[in-house]
């Protein structure tokens, strides 16, 4: 399997460390307002090569932590008048409602930085043992001179707008030296042997990290360390500094960055007033559409979300649900080895998913003609069954069952009436009043919804 590695800023072959085990650690949110198509990407992306590397024949331990104190979550507790804890486990419990709607698998440990005080601390104490950290009246600085590797991970040292964003502190030794412990009086504070405080975003990762995964004989403290490309420099370059220094370790053996999403020709950002909700599309879009459109497009690539693709992308959707449509009844069989083969040797090319979407089209093509030409070919059926649950397992898409995969948008109301059509219609049926059945299909015809007779049920869609 080849991977693009961040820091070495090249394709190379993937070896984990422990032989058929993998160890990954995604940067996850900050829990202070609602998941955003940005928040979805990184989700997606990480999530496929969870899927990619099982189907390999890995057993992935995968984590991925919610940031559950920061300046943004307080600033929420002063406009909302709510507890930390109110705030936090409420977009905690909305950001995973809405990674189910995505079909993302579950992760292994999912570790908030609130319950991971003691490992900072510990951290911290580790640094300043080894004069690699010092103390000034606002916080605890990590001293970036003290590492001459930093730089390797992001190849970069500065960056103005970072700074400029946290603003300077003139008693720092060096401009790049960041906040390890923030000495406060804000509502949310810690005890430590230093005073009250909190602890600063980079040494978070780095803390739980080293708690939940590192295994301190190996070389690195994970195989992969993932997230946007905006944390690629200072957040894992900080991170990757940290943990080189106090345990004597390097945090990742690879680095993987997933691009970001544009809408409308920029990057999607609270700055820019265009921030996209995740729960919003949902509204609109099932979440495997969503899931579907956003795997289109290369994870490295920046992602432009516009209206007309994401329409585009589900019409090639929808073809595969169609054909599911067809094999309703049937059992699976055992799959075409070629067509795994060719999504395999796709995806291990660093999750090409542009070219294996494409080996999907062609299936669903090739499947349909041979549906035509052999509509009672038992075994053939078997196979293209066998084929779609292969894409669930290893790209989550075609799970669902494909007459409620095209009810979505259809709001309880309109089902029971649907329903209560139905029933009717099938005891007309029942009382051979053929006329009355017929009325009744062409009354749910009028209301868009195409209906099925199966052997043991009337199925529905909207059409």
């Amino acid at each position: 399997m080849q991977i693009f590695d961040s820091a070495k800023k090249q394709k190379v072959e993937f070896i984990s460390q422990e032989e058929n085990k993998v160890k990954i650690y995604v940067c996850g949110p900050t829990v202070y307002d609602d998941a955003h198509l940005g928040h979805a990407r990184s989700a997606i992306v990480f999530d496929l090569l969870h899927r990619v590397l099982k189907s390999n024949g890995y057993d992935v331990t995968m984590v991925k932590n919610f940031t559950d104190v920061d300046d943004k979550i307080i600033k929420k507790m002063e406009e909302t008048g709510k507890s930390l804890e109110q705030i936090t486990e409420f977009y905690i419990k909305s950001y995973l409602l809405d990674m189910e709607a995505l079909n993302i698998l579950p992760n292994s440990i999912e570790p908030k930085a609130t319950q991971s005080i003691d490992a900072m601390t510990d951290l911290i104490e580790k640094l300043l043992e080894q004069n690699r950290a010092y103390i000034l009246d606002d916080g605890i600085y990590f001293d970036t001179t003290k590492d001459e590797k930093y730089g390797s991970i992001s190849h970069r040292i500065s960056d103005q707008n970072s700074i400029t964003r946290v603003g300077i502190n003139q008693d720092k030794k060096d401009e790049k030296d960041f906040a390890l412990w923030k000495f406060n009086t804000d509502k949310i504070s810690f005890d430590t042997i230093w005073g009250k405080g909190r602890p600063g975003w980079h040494c978070e990762c780095s803390a739980m990290i080293n708690k939940h995964l590192a295994n301190k004989s190996l070389e690195f403290a994970v195989d992969i360390h993932g997230g946007g490309a905006d944390l690629l420099f200072p957040h894992h370059e900080n991170e990757a500094t940290q943990t080189r220094m106090a345990y004597h370790q390097e945090i990742a053996k690879y680095w993987m960055h997933n691009g970001f999403v544009n809408i409308d020709g920029q990057k999607m950002s609270k700055s820019l007033g265009n921030s996209f909700f995740l729960k919003d599309a949902l509204k609109q879009y099932d979440g495997e559409v969503i899931r579907f459109y956003m795997l289109s497009t290369h994870y490295r690539a920046d992602f432009g979300f516009n209206e007309t693709d994401l329409l585009s992308s589900k019409k090639r959707l929808d073809k595969l649900y169609r054909l599911k449509k067809r094999l309703y009844t049937t059992s699976i069989g055992n799959i075409d080895n070629k067509f795994k083969a060719n999504i395999t040797q796709a995806l291990n090319d660093d999750l090409n998913t542009s070219k294996a979407i494409s080996f999907i089209d062609e299936f669903v093509t090739l499947a349909n003609e041979q549906l035509d030409k052999e509509p009672k070919n038992k075994n053939l059926k078997k196979t293209i069954v066998a084929n779609i649950s292969f894409l669930n397992d290893i790209l989550g898409i075609g799970y669902q069952d494909p007459f409620k995969y095209f009810q979505f948008g259809i709001d309880q109301t309109q089902k029971m009436e649907i329903e209560n059509l139905i029933a009717q219609r099938t005891q007309a049926k029942k009382d051979k009043n053929f006329e009355l059945s017929d009325k009744i299909r062409d009354q749910l015809t009028n209301m868009q919804i195409s209906i099925m007779d199966t052997s043991n049920d009337t199925m529905w869609e909207k059409v």
